[in-house]
């Protein structure tokens, strides 16, 4: 059987991280001064200190939960003297934590990814105007019947409402994204068709829907200045749920992904089908882990993001 590494998407980020990886190694904290030169901001500074309301700014989350991720790679690649190839056999992430995955399997330079992060975060966040736009958990129903609902949600609107499952995380905890009235109508018919909650997510702009349109054109032209290489391990792509390797087509998907679903359920499902037993959640929190015990408990869930954990994981592997 067979490992795959995976990556953390937005939410994931807190006061604070990093800060212990970065006084126990010298590889991490060559990570992150790497990517505050790429970024020509002290984004560490800010991951460290806060404050909370600007780390969670769209822009600097998504460069900083990579940068986090990053660290605990080149960790373990310098404490443990292996690379991700030696040891996996697959990689995916988290929406943003697809752009980890890519740079964690050499796809990306690092630099690469910490701009294209900070580029996608702020067109994402520029793509609505703020307010025009939601996103809420539906917990309890699946796929087929939140997609039901949200085309209801959208034709109830005045006409030319978005309103779309934007994240199937795990059974029966399925994301909307759109229009903040349908989003809302979404809700209400949520609870009306069993939904054990439905509840508004606190985020900054309806990511993963059409109304992404304008973020999706800015990362086609932004992928199209950087190069990238095949990934030394295919990266499961949230777009199609399947393993990718050529450029051609990486390049395609991310453009793709920004207004996709994120198919998480499918792609762990997928790994599963080619004999991945074990997935291990590099970067900060355990998102991740939590929801691979929900689409499969046969599954195997690590984590690293603190010294302890990656001195755990060094041993396990």
């Amino acid at each position: 059987m067979a490992k795959a590494f995976v990556f953390p998407g937005q939410g994931s980020q807190a006061v604070g991280m990093g800060q212990a990886l970065a006084e126990a190694y010298p590889a991490a904290r060559e990570v992150f001064e790497e990517v505050d030169e790429a970024l020509g901001q002290h984004l560490f500074r800010l991951m460290k200190e806060g404050p909370e309301s600007d780390l969670t700014l769209t822009e600097n989350a998504q460069p900083a939960i990579m940068a986090a991720s990053l660290a605990v790679v080149r960790v373990l690649e310098s404490e443990g003297g292996f690379s991700l190839a030696d040891k996996g056999s697959y990689v995916a992430g988290h929406s943003l934590g697809e752009y980890s995955a890519l740079t964690a399997a050499g796809a990306f330079s690092l630099a690469d990814g910490a701009r294209l992060l900070k580029r996608r975060g702020r067109a994402m966040q520029e793509a609505t105007p703020v307010g025009t736009g939601a996103m809420a958990a539906l917990l309890g129903l699946d796929l087929p019947e939140v997609q039901a609902i949200a085309a209801e949600a959208a034709a109830g609107g005045a006409g030319g409402e978005v309103c779309q499952a934007a994240n199937d995380n795990a059974p029966g905890q399925v994301v909307v994204s759109g229009h903040a009235a349908a989003v809302e109508r979404a809700i209400e018919l949520a609870k009306e068709k069993g939904a054990k909650r439905a509840v508004l997510l606190p985020v900054s702009a309806p990511f993963h829907c059409a109304l992404m349109q304008p973020a999706a054109d800015v990362m086609a032209e932004a992928l199209e200045e950087v190069t990238i290489l095949p990934p030394a391990l295919p990266v499961v792509s949230n777009v199609l749920a399947q393993p990718v390797s050529e450029p051609v087509s990486i390049r395609r998907l991310l453009v793709e992904q920004v207004t996709g679903m994120v198919r998480w359920r499918e792609g762990v499902l997928a790994m599963k089908g080619l004999e991945v037993d074990t997935l291990v959640e590099l970067g900060n929190g355990k998102v991740l882990s939590g929801l691979t015990r929900r689409i499969d408990r046969e599954m195997e869930s690590l984590n690293a993001g603190a010294p302890e954990e990656i001195e755990a994981l060094l041993k396990s592997l």
